[in-house]
């Protein structure tokens, strides 16, 4: 996946592909969208979102875009990044007693465009793009307020069409 090949995911023109650099304003909006809602979920666990969040967030995503161990995945549709992925390959974790893994950072689709397997799509390639580097094993760490389904954590309201 972070060769630059574009994926088409759906028949409503949604297509999955590594993040660039034009990227990073409409990821920084949703990356700021996911810090009020994990706020929201667990206040004294979360920061809050401030007025520099989405500028701030962006900048941080964008110095990850090149790295080899890190995958940054958008979702778009007619030209408008609606969504996006940030994972990561880590080693072993003794504080999670785990060995080498992909870990999944963020999720997140814009509320406008959520129920139609965006999300799913953004998982599914994001998952493809991690086993693809020979990982033993994936995971990711989830607030309170989220359930677990097969390797990943999900937002209650993130439902396969």
């Amino acid at each position: 996946m972070t060769d630059g090949h574009v994926v088409p995911t759906n028949p409503s023109g949604v297509i999955i592909r590594p993040g660039a650099p034009g990227d990073l304003p409409a990821v920084g909006r949703l990356g700021a969208l996911l810090v009020r809602l994990h706020h929201e979920l667990d206040p004294p666990r979360f920061i809050p979102a401030g007025p520099e969040t989405e500028r701030a967030y962006a900048s941080y995503l964008g110095t990850q875009l090149d790295k080899p161990r890190v995958v940054v995945l958008v979702a778009e549709r007619g030209g408008e990044v609606i969504g996006y992925t940030y994972a990561g390959v880590e080693g072993h974790d003794y504080m999670a007693l785990r060995g080498p893994a992909g870990v999944l950072y963020d999720i997140v689709v814009d509320p406008l465009y959520r129920g139609n397997g965006v999300g799913w799509s953004l998982l599914d390639a994001t998952m493809a793009a991690l086993k693809a580097g020979a990982l033993l094993g994936s995971c990711c760490q989830q607030p309170r307020g989220t359930w677990r389904r097969g390797a990943c954590s999900l937002p209650r309201d993130f439902d396969r069409p």
